[in-house]
C-alpha cells in the first residue's frame, strides 16, 4: 500500500468486486455462479415418464354429456317402469332418496322409445341412438353409478376433480403429471367444447389445482382457429419470436439456478416453448381438410345436425393420433338444426330435448369407435361416455325428469375395457343403484389404472401430505378389465 491512499485502495476493492458481478452475470460464467449451476439439473416439467405398471391405453377420450342425459330413455331399459308408468312412486323405491335435498316425488314416467337388444351382448338401446347401438359389442356399460350432489356445476367439478369445491387437480392433469407429455410439439391434455363460450362450470373443470400450472388443460374451440392467441404477431419476425425466447429461457434458467426448487419456474419456460412449438404442429394437427371425404361422412361432417360435434370428435381423434395423452370434450353449446337445446337438462320437453341431442352425438360418437377401430387405435384409446349425474323414474313438469344422483348409466370402451359387458344394475324403476354401486372416485381409480397407473402410489406432496387422484376413496372396478 505504500505510496497508494485509503481511498485508492477502496476504489481498487470497488473495481474487483464489479470484476466478480460481471463475470458470474455472463452465461455461464463466474466463479461465484459456477457451483450453484452444477447444482440445479434442467428438468422438464412435461418430459415422458414410465407408468407403474404396463398400460392398456395410452390415450383417453372423455366425452361428457353436459346437462346429464336420462339414461332410463338411452341405454337402462325397464319394463316395470312402463307398467307402473302414472303411479305414485311406491315407498319400497324412496328410501334414502327424500332425504337427499331432491325436489318432490312425480308420478311414475315410462320411456316413450321403442327398445331393441343389440349384438352378442344383447345390449339394449333405445331408438334415440341407433348408430352407438352398432358398436354394442365394444361397450363395457356402468349401469350403477353414484354420485354425491344435484347441481350442475358441483357434480360436474366432482365428475372431473372428484371434489365437490374448486381447488382440487382435474383427472387431465393428473395423468399429465404422471406421465408427461408423448409429444414435445402438443400439450398432453386438450379440452375440445363448440363455440367461443366455456362450457358450464368453467376451466376450473381441466384445472391443474395444486399441481404446478404446466398440467392444465389446453382448451380448443370450435371452429377453423381452435387455439386462441396462437398466430404470431405480423409486426414480429420469426427470427425476432425465437431471440427474445431465447433470451426469456436465458433469464429463467439464471433465476432457476437461485431458486432450483421452484417448479414454476421450469413450467414457465416449457409453456413458452411449447407454444412456439405449436405454431407449426397444433394448427396441423386439427386441420380436418386432409381428412378423406368418406371419414367426414363417417363422423357426419355433411350435416347439419352432426357437423358441430362430429368436427370436435374427428379432431379429438387426431389429437390421440399424435399423442395426446387426455382429450376432455363438452357436448355444450351448440344447436342443432335450429332446434335450441344446448345440453341435455330435460326437467321438461324430454323427447324434444333428446331427439335433439341424441342426433347431435350419435352418428358422431359412433363414428368415432369405428374410426378408431380400423386405424388400429381403439385397443390403446379409452373411450368413456360420462354425465355428471343421471335422471329420475319419476316425471317433473308433466314431460320431463329432474336429476339423479343415486343411480345412472355411464360407459367405456376401446383400451383394455371388457367390451359387451354390463356391470352393476339398478333397481326395478331405475331409480336407485342397487348392485355394485360405482362412484367417481372408483371411475377415476379404473381410468388410471387402464393407463398404467396405480391411484394409491399417484401423488403429489402438499403442505406435508402426499395428496392423490382419488382424495381417500376410489377402487378399481377390476370387472371391466379385459
Amino acid at each position: 500500500m505504500s505510496g497508494h491512499s485509503r481511498r485508492d485502495w477502496l476504489v481498487g476493492s470497488a473495481y474487483g468486486l464489479g470484476g466478480f458481478a460481471l463475470n458470474a452475470s455472463m452465461p455461464g460464467g463466474g466463479i461465484l455462479s459456477a457451483p450453484v449451476a452444477a447444482a440445479a439439473p434442467k428438468l422438464d416439467p412435461l418430459a415422458r415418464r414410465e407408468p407403474h405398471f404396463a398400460p392398456k391405453a395410452k390415450s383417453i377420450i372423455w366425452l361428457h354429456m353436459d346437462g346429464a342425459p336420462s339414461t332410463l330413455d338411452l341405454f337402462d331399459y325397464k319394463p316395470t317402469l312402463e307398467r307402473l308408468a302414472g303411479q305414485d312412486t311406491p315407498e319400497s323405491f324412496l328410501t334414502g332418496i327424500r332425504t337427499a335435498g331432491q325436489g318432490k316425488t312425480g308420478k311414475l314416467f315410462a320411456s316413450n322409445r321403442a327398445w331393441r337388444q343389440y349384438g352378442e351382448s344383447g345390449a339394449w338401446f333405445s331408438d334415440f341412438l341407433p348408430e352407438l347401438a352398432q358398436h354394442a359389442d365394444e361397450i363395457a356399460f356402468v349401469k350403477s353409478s353414484v354420485t354425491v350432489g344435484a347441481t350442475h356445476d358441483i357434480s360436474i367439478l366432482k365428475l372431473n376433480t372428484g371434489d365437490l369445491v374448486p381447488g382440487r387437480p382435474s383427472l387431465g392433469a393428473w395423468i399429465s403429471y404422471a406421465l408427461g407429455s408423448a409429444n414435445p410439439d402438443l400439450p398432453p391434455f386438450v379440452v375440445l367444447y363448440a363455440g367461443d363460450k366455456e362450457p358450464r362450470g368453467g376451466s376450473i373443470n381441466w384445472s391443474s389445482g395444486f399441481l404446478p400450472a404446466v398440467y392444465q388443460g389446453t382448451a380448443f374451440r370450435s371452429g377453423p382457429s381452435p387455439i386462441l392467441h396462437l398466430e404470431r404477431p405480423e409486426l414480429i419476425s420469426s427470427t425476432e419470436q425465437r431471440s427474445n425466447l431465447d433470451l426469456l429461457l436465458h433469464l429463467n434458467e439464471k433465476d432457476a439456478t437461485r431458486h432450483p426448487n421452484d417448479s414454476e419456474l421450469a413450467a414457465r419456460a416449457r409453456s413458452y416453448e411449447l407454444a412456439y412449438r405449436m405454431e407449426a404442429s397444433a394448427p396441423e394437427a386439427v386441420d380436418l381438410t386432409r381428412e378423406t371425404a368418406a371419414t367426414r361422412e363417417l363422423y357426419g361432417l355433411n350435416s347439419e345436425a352432426t357437423r358441430v360435434y362430429g368436427t370436435i370428435l374427428l379432431r379429438a381423434r387426431r389429437l390421440v393420433e399424435r399423442g395426446v395423452r387426455f382429450v376432455q370434450v363438452v357436448s355444450w353449446p351448440f344447436d342443432n338444426a335450429g332446434v335450441d337445446f344446448s345440453n341435455w337438462d330435460a326437467h321438461s320437453k324430454l323427447e324434444e330435448n333428446h331427439g335433439a341431442r341424441s342426433r347431435a352425438v350419435d352418428k358422431p360418437i359412433a363414428g368415432l369407435l369405428a374410426d378408431l377401430k380400423s386405424r388400429g387405435l381403439l385397443d390403446e384409446t379409452l373411450v368413456v361416455w360420462t354425465s355428471e349425474f343421471g335422471r329420475t323414474s319419476y316425471g317433473q313438469s308433466g314431460d320431463g325428469r329432474d336429476h339423479n344422483p343415486w343411480g345412472y348409466t355411464q360407459w367405456l370402451a376401446g383400451g383394455g375395457v371388457k367390451g359387451g359387458y354390463t356391470h352393476g344394475a339398478t333397481d326395478e324403476i331405475g331409480l336407485k343403484a342397487v348392485e355394485n354401486p360405482v362412484d367417481t372416485y372408483d371411475l377415476h381409480a379404473t381410468v388410471l389404472q387402464l393407463v398404467g397407473l396405480d391411484h394409491l402410489k399417484t401423488t403429489f406432496s402438499r403442505a406435508g401430505r402426499a395428496e392423490r387422484p382419488t382424495v381417500v376413496y376410489g377402487k378399481v372396478v377390476k370387472e371391466l378389465l379385459a
